[in-house]
């Protein structure tokens, strides 16, 4: 088990110049996972484009050294300003925005603290790996929320 002292979440923030709605609609989509995301564990979900709702579920093909799909179920919902989502396993990717002066602060967040196989996370050393991925997933999504000329 892991420390109950010990933090079951990372978390990560960046300022994007795009309104909150927007960035939400973004991360709302499933099917733009794959574009945003940081991981490159992320290779596609099943179905079309379409927006997310509380209880909603949706099927990723992912790649973490093989290829496998998972369920993930929507779990927190506030339209425009927060959306998580879980799977069997039971930790959370959360996105929370917030308007600010010059655009949005959208924090990402990889909470296991709900999850029973908990301790795995930190046998694995997944936090820090994590918490590099939701660096990347920022940027990605900021470049593709503002149409820059950065690279995803």
């Amino acid at each position: 088990m892991s420390d109950p002292g010990e933090a079951q979440q990372v978390s990560a923030s960046r300022v994007i110049a795009a309104d909150a709605q927007t960035l939400f609609d973004i991360v709302a989509d499933p099917t733009l996972h794959h574009v945003i995301d940081g991981s490159g564990s992320v290779q596609g979900v099943r179905g079309g484009s379409r927006k997310l709702a509380l209880g909603d579920k949706f099927s990723a093909s992912m790649r973490i050294g093989v290829p496998y799909l998972i369920t993930n179920k929507v779990v927190e919902y506030t339209e425009g300003r927060r959306i998580a989502w879980a799977h069997i396993g039971g930790w959370r990717w959360r996105y929370e925005f917030e308007p600010v002066e010059g655009g949005t602060e959208v924090t990402e967040t990889f909470d296991w603290s709900t999850s029973k196989a908990g301790f795995y996370i930190g046998l694995m050393k997944w936090a820090p790996k994590n918490l590099a991925n939701i660096e990347r997933t920022l940027s990605r999504l900021d470049a593709f929320a503002t149409n820059t000329s950065s690279s995803l």
